[in-house]
């Protein structure tokens, strides 16, 4: 019921048409001939659609689970490697109709400050005294009332915010949350969409909807859902850098996972122009590091950052004598950060190291899962590739429709 290829409609045929609403559902239920064969005919009401996929949607998520299992027992589903990302999809919330604590103290400066606006030129106006000031008087008493109007509306958004626990809210889809995004500056109002597909036959496993704004927190939960539904008792899981969580990682490997997440560079350091962490190499025997210039950095104390336990590694008679100091460190001298359990993760980048297409593989069996959802249910766009702004004129013009 969500496509149909070709569509009759006014004696022309329209090519790649989506149903994603409830509306266009029950519209083309009744003209759409593929529909009316598949539905036997019935053409349920939109209010009948929406309430049906609100009060069935367990059922559904079954139904998918089926499927998954169906394609297991035709050896679609190998089981054994498994690639995860996630992506943000537009909510029906506009950006107006989202706040967070920057966007409503940035809208109240706005309308406080047409308010001061409009209250110099209101005594501007009483102080001519002429006739044709009183439909101005008259016109800028009504905008004034509105505007304080309008700050009433956000001081009252302003105390909602104050009882949200993420403090954002949205107006329109209360669980739509805005999230960064690289192609749009603002970002966008939606939700964050995951999803583990099998590099087999590239078969959607689990997915999962959520509105948080980042993929760290989420690797653990789709690998788990995605082994549980291949049943693969060892599996691997493809991540790109968005999900590099130490937590996560370590949890996964002791869940018989095996995260393979490719570490971001986010080195302060080296960022300075300075050696990053990558080039110190960690010595377990005597749980050191050493240094390029072939020094040893010995743990000196430990902390408690984050509620992880961090041990800091130093040589400060080494570094104050060293004459690579100033490649290495702006201060007196090289502090080296380790995690408690950073072994895993050393494990994590040497399976990397020795499986180098794994980020490649990851792309080609994830990326155009989303492209193909995103296709159907963002607006159309010219999907020809014309060779001219002649064929491109014919591809759009009503009468070759």
């Amino acid at each position: 019921m969500g496509r149909s290829v070709f569509r009759c409609s006014r004696g022309r045929v329209q090519e790649g048409d989506r149903f994603t609403s409830s509306r266009k559902l029950e519209r083309e239920a009744g003209r759409n001939v593929e529909l009316m064969w598949l539905t036997g005919k019935l053409a349920p009401d939109f209010k009948t659609i929406a309430d049906f996929r609100h009060d069935n949607a367990s059922a559904i998520q079954i139904a998918c689970q089926r499927f998954v299992a169906i394609c297991r027992a035709l050896g679609l589903v190998g089981g054994g490697m498994v690639a995860i990302d996630g992506s943000r999809l537009r909510a029906v919330n506009t950006h107006e109709k989202n706040y967070t604590k920057g966007k409503l103290a940035r809208r109240k400066a706005r309308v406080e400050e047409s308010i001061a606006r409009y209250l110099a030129e209101l005594e501007e106006t009483d102080r001519a005294e002429t006739e044709s000031a009183t439909p101005r008087i008259h016109h800028l008493t009504e905008r004034l009332a509105s505007l304080r109007g309008r700050l009433g509306e956000l001081e009252a958004i302003g105390r909602q915010l104050e009882a949200s626990p993420d403090e954002q809210i949205s107006l329109t889809d209360p669980d739509a949350r805005a999230m960064a995004t690289g192609s749009d500056h603002r970002g966008v109002v939606g939700y964050n969409v995951q999803a583990a597909v099998d590099t087999r036959h590239h078969i959607v496993v689990a997915n999962a909807v959520t509105n948080r704004g980042h993929d760290r927190s989420h690797l653990l939960e789709m690998a788990t859902a995605a082994q549980a539904e291949t049943g693969a008792t060892e599996m691997i899981a493809l991540a790109d850098r968005g999900y590099y969580e130490g937590e996560q990682i370590r949890a996964c490997a002791e869940a018989g996972i095996i995260p393979m997440v490719p570490k971001p560079n986010t080195s302060p350091a080296q960022a300075r122009g300075f050696w990053g962490k990558a080039m110190f190499v960690y010595e377990p025997q005597t749980d050191t590091y050493r240094c390029p210039a072939d020094q040893q950095l010995q743990k000196r104390f430990a902390r408690v950052k984050g509620g992880k336990l961090i041990s800091v590694y130093l040589n400060q008679k080494a570094c104050r004598a060293c004459p690579s100091r100033p490649l290495c460190t702006a201060g007196k001298e090289k502090r080296i950060r380790r995690w408690e359990h950073e072994a895993v993760l050393d494990a994590m980048e040497r399976r990397l190291q020795a499986m180098p297409e794994a980020m490649a593989v990851r792309r080609c069996t994830i990326e155009h899962v989303f492209g193909t959802i995103k296709g159907w249910i963002e607006p159309p766009r010219l999907h020809r590739r014309p060779f001219g702004l002649s064929h491109a004129a014919m591809a759009v013009s009503p009468s070759m429709a």
